[in-house]
C-alpha cells in the first residue's frame, strides 16, 4: 500500500525537528567567542596605544628647555604621568624616565655636552595587573602587563 505524499513529507519533517537549534546554538557558540575575543584584544590595544601615547608625550616634554638633566627628566616623568592618568586605578601605571648616552649606553653618570656623548631620553610607562581589568579570557591569551616606550635624542646645551 503507498502512503500518500503529504504523509511522507510530514515524516521527514517531524524528524528533522531540533536540527535547526542545535545548528543554532553551534554557530552561535562560535559567533559569540569570535566577538568576546575581538572586543577583549580591542581593549588592550587601546590601552597599549594609550600608554604608548603617554611615553611618547614625556619623551617629548624633555625637549623643553630645563637647567638640568635631572629636571628634563622630572619633566618628562611629569607629563608622562599626566598622559596615562586616564587608566583605571586597578592598573596603576608605573612611569620611569632615564637619560643614557647614546654611543656608550651609559645610564649611571651621563655627560650629555659634545656630540660624542650625545645622550637620549628614554620614558617608559608600564601598567600592570590588567587580568583585574580586562574581561575573563584564558591567561594564556592575555598578557598580565603592557609597555609603552619612547626614546628622544637630546641636544648637547645642558650642563
Amino acid at each position: 500500500m503507498d502512503t500518500p505524499l503529504r504523509l511522507r513529507n510530514r515524516n521527514r519533517a517531524h524528524a528533522q525537528r531540533g536540527a535547526y537549534a542545535v545548528e543554532f546554538a553551534m554557530v552561535f557558540l562560535i559567533s559569540f567567542s569570535l566577538l568576546y575575543g575581538v572586543i577583549t584584544y580591542g581593549m588592550l590595544f587601546a590601552f597599549r596605544m594609550g600608554l604608548q601615547n603617554a611615553a611618547e608625550d614625556g619623551a617629548r616634554a624633555a625637549l623643553r628647555y630645563q637647567p638640568t638633566i635631572a629636571k628634563r627628566a622630572d619633566q618628562a616623568k611629569a607629563t608622562a604621568t599626566s598622559s596615562s592618568s586616564w587608566m583605571p586605578s586597578k592598573v596603576a601605571p608605573d612611569v620611569e624616565a632615564t637619560v643614557c648616552e647614546v654611543l656608550t649606553n651609559n645610564c649611571a653618570n651621563p655627560a650629555c655636552t659634545t656630540w660624542d656623548t650625545r645622550c637620549q631620553m628614554i620614558v617608559t610607562v608600564t601598567a600592570n595587573n590588567l587580568q583585574q581589568l580586562l574581561p575573563p579570557f584564558p591567561s594564556f591569551a592575555m598578557p598580565d602587563q603592557i609597555v609603552g616606550k619612547a626614546n628622544m635624542l637630546l641636544d648637547g646645551r645642558v650642563p
